[in-house]
């Protein structure tokens, strides 16, 4: 659990992946989403929605180390460069420098999660589901696709997860998103699944597989429009 805390935040010390942290992804998703929801809570008794949103979506930067936003930066600047070949995509997503792709990528998945938490009575169980469904797909997706690198950060992943334990990481999500918002939380969870199955088809047909930004790529998505779906006027 130790590597999986430390290599998902900012705790725990400096670790890189191992095969063996995957099975504790959700739990640590987990125990994010509740101190995330847990910030939700105390901010919106102090400060106007506007203003508590914004501290949440920095307490989860803070508490995550942005590895999850750099990756989306990253992912986004490979997938979405036009014509480009599967090892150019790949090499664009090495260089430390951001483009244009990857910026508005982030720009507006920082808005989302702010206009999602803003628009919405803190319901930390819900961000707890949803924080635990996200690092659940990022755990289970090195046993769904190929790695598209030779060598690299998520090399640690590739023998996969076993196959029983993603189900009840997704079983404990959609409880919490459930006991929260009702179908809303159901709905913001199946929008989770979709929006990160969309990445990682996504980066299967540009870059012939998955990536440790790709990764993060599907939390960070998933999560934003996971939270502009539960904040709807269902």
């Amino acid at each position: 659990m130790r590597a999986a805390l430390a290599f998902l935040t900012t705790l725990g010390g400096a670790r890189g992946p191992e095969p063996g942290s995957l099975p504790w992804f959700p739990l640590v998703g987990l125990g994010i989403g509740s101190l995330v929801g847990a910030v939700w809570w105390g901010a919106a008794e102090l400060w106007p929605p506007l203003a508590a949103a914004v501290v949440v979506v920095a307490a989860d930067a803070a508490l995550t180390g942005l590895l999850h936003v750099d990756g989306l930066a990253d992912a986004a600047d490979g997938l979405f460069v036009h014509g480009a070949t599967p090892a150019r995509r790949l090499e664009i997503m090495r260089t430390p420098d951001v483009g244009a792709f990857g910026t508005t990528a982030v720009t507006f998945a920082l808005l989302g999660r702010v206009a999602g938490f803003a628009t919405m009575a803190p319901e930390p169980l819900l961000v707890a589901g949803l924080w635990t469904a996200s690092r659940t797909v990022m755990a289970v997706s090195p046993a769904l696709l190929p790695y598209a690198r030779r060598e690299g950060l998520a090399t640690g992943f590739l023998q996969g997860p076993p196959r029983r334990w993603p189900a009840v990481g997704l079983l404990v999500a959609a409880a919490f998103c459930v006991a929260a918002a009702g179908w809303g939380g159901a709905a913001a969870l199946l929008a989770l699944l979709v929006t990160a199955g969309g990445v990682l088809l996504l980066a299967k047909q540009r870059l012939g597989g998955f990536t440790g930004d790709v990764l993060g790529a599907t939390a960070v998505a998933g999560e934003t429009v996971a939270l502009l779906v539960a904040s709807a006027r269902w």
